[in-house]
């Protein structure tokens, strides 16, 4: 019999199913060595169909995960891996991201699908007005109100107000709550409610780290509140059951998997932490997607709504860039951004402002300023967003960080990462093996009791090699950055509202000040 066509016996081998807000990954790592063997991926779409407002189809999703696990086992026969070794599966969703359900699904989804919280419901600014509501009735009008209970501001940014906006707004969704037909979580209970059956006895559940992110969870007692639900006038049934991050939650019931145990659940940013081996106290990663995302192992998340968007953005809206890879040599060719900054808040300030009413600003452009400047002034600016969100945290733990852990698509950039490096002004740390949001979820199905195919006791873990970053610029000298920062504040008030209520006179003087108070 020829060699080829053997099949290749690995051992026991776990997938992850990695749905992010511009595409749906599923790679297969193996257990024992913690090796990437094969990926597919799909782009989602997504439609802007007013100012604000950021849609995708659930359907599409749902279609694009199959379609992924469909091509990987399809190229993992092609190597002569046996995919039967698959024995276990697990989801890393973002973890903001919202879906409605009902028992009558198909007569619901055309609205659902037009709605679309779902995916990018964490860029989606409709839910204003709502946000506004519930604030003014708070003591005070404090965004901080619940912030005991969920470690978190009210803001566009969360679940519960997307639900609450739907059900203010979308007759027949309200009616579907009302007539116990609804049933509403992040996209992983939908992704795991349709995998494991969806109609036909289909799980409803959720993990307790893409819960945590929704606003009606209690961080101190791992569980739905009631109060909070209350808050929000949102009752407790139609939410999934919370489970653990590492348990068998069903089986997969059709497909190339059918029979596959789905044993794991983590929101991408935390599955990220695990990915990169942060079980220290005080370790932290920041992983560069869509957003910008910190995460350190204290339980303190930042967010920063826009990083690899700027650049899809320079693509789509501008036309300035033809591919993502063109960034980094435009920036390259000049080195400097020669005094243009630019705070791409297009959908508000998140980390450390919770400002959703701002709106992004270039400034200090002449007639020198070219396209490379403003390339340039766009990696400086995911740069200069995850200082600030860096420095809040320290501040609250009291223990400045020594290094950052970095992943995600835009770490291939290298003069991003050498920039972040010189306007953190520590080490910046990125792993040789990229894909670690999908292996901290492959790592937790596959510790999962019943799978148990993957330790993660310290000195059974796979060693992570990597490449560092030391910053080059003397941190005396970076009185740029607090230019940066300063305009970054600029951009807060920086919105209709606020700009009526302002003294023209006034306000130029705070710019003035803004621009003079940095040199």
């Amino acid at each position: 019999m020829a060699a080829s066509s053997s099949r290749v016996m690995l051992g026991p081998l776990v997938a992850a199913i990695d749905q992010g807000t511009s595409s749906t990954r599923f790679l297969v790592f193996n257990a024992k060595t913690a090796e990437l063997l094969s990926h597919h991926q799909v782009e989602i779409n997504q439609s802007f169909p007013k100012e604000g407002w950021v849609e995708e189809d659930p359907k599409e999703i749902l279609q694009s995960v199959y379609e992924c696990m469909e091509r990987t086992c399809e190229k993992l026969t092609q190597l002569n891996v046996d995919i039967s070794n698959i024995k276990g599966k697990t989801h890393t969703p973002h973890t903001e991201y919202t879906h409605t359900n009902a028992s009558s699904y198909y007569r619901l989804y055309e609205y659902v699908a037009v709605l679309c919280w779902l995916c990018a419901v964490w860029l989606d600014l409709r839910t204003q007005s709502t946000v506004e509501r519930l604030i003014n009735k708070t003591p005070g009008r404090n965004k901080n109100h619940l912030k005991h209970k969920t470690g978190l501001p009210i803001s566009t940014y969360f679940s519960a107000v997307k639900l609450r906006w739907l059900m203010d707004n979308v007759d027949e969704v309200a009616e579907a709550v009302l007539t116990h037909r609804a049933m509403f979580g992040t996209v992983d209970s939908w992704l795991i409610w349709c995998l494991t059956g969806g109609k036909s006895g289909g799980v409803h559940c959720t993990d307790v780290t893409n819960a945590s992110r929704t606003m009606l969870f209690n961080i101190h007692t791992l569980d739905w509140d009631p109060e909070l639900c209350k808050y929000f006038d949102i009752p407790m049934e139609i939410l999934p059951k919370v489970r653990s991050s590492s348990e068998i939650y069903g089986l997969m019931k059709s497909g190339c998997l059918s029979g596959i145990p789905i044993s794991g659940c983590l929101g991408d940013q935390s599955a990220a932490l695990v990915g990169q081996m942060c079980f220290q106290e005080g370790q932290a990663k920041n992983t560069y997607g869509t957003g910008c995302f910190l995460l350190r192992n204290t339980g303190a998340k930042g967010s920063v709504a826009i990083a690899g968007a700027v650049v899809r953005w320079l693509k789509d809206n501008l036309g300035i860039i033809q591919t993502s890879t063109e960034l980094e040599k435009l920036a390259a060719s000049v080195g400097t951004s020669y005094g243009c900054y630019f705070v791409p808040a297009f959908s508000g300030l998140y980390a450390p402002y919770w400002e959703p009413s701002a709106r992004g600003i270039i400034c200090g452009l002449t007639q020198f300023t070219n396209k490379s400047h403003l390339a340039f002034a766009a990696l400086e600016a995911v740069c200069f967003q995850t200082r600030e969100i860096l420095d809040a945290m320290n501040q609250d733990s009291g223990i400045p960080l020594t290094q950052l852990q970095v992943d995600g698509g835009m770490t291939s950039n290298r003069l991003l990462m050498q920039l972040q490096a010189d306007i953190l002004c520590i080490p910046v740390v990125k792993p040789s093996m990229p894909e670690t949001t999908a292996l901290g979820a492959a790592m937790a199905a596959g510790a999962a009791e019943g799978v148990s195919v993957w330790s993660l006791r310290p000195e059974d873990l796979s060693e992570v090699t990597s490449e560092k970053f030391e910053p080059q610029i003397n941190p005396e000298g970076k009185g740029h950055v607090k230019h940066c920062y300063l305009i970054s504040i600029l951009a807060v008030p920086i919105c209709l509202d606020t700009v009526k209520s302002l003294d023209t006179s006034s306000f130029l003087g705070f710019y003035l000040f803004l621009l003079f108070s940095t040199f």
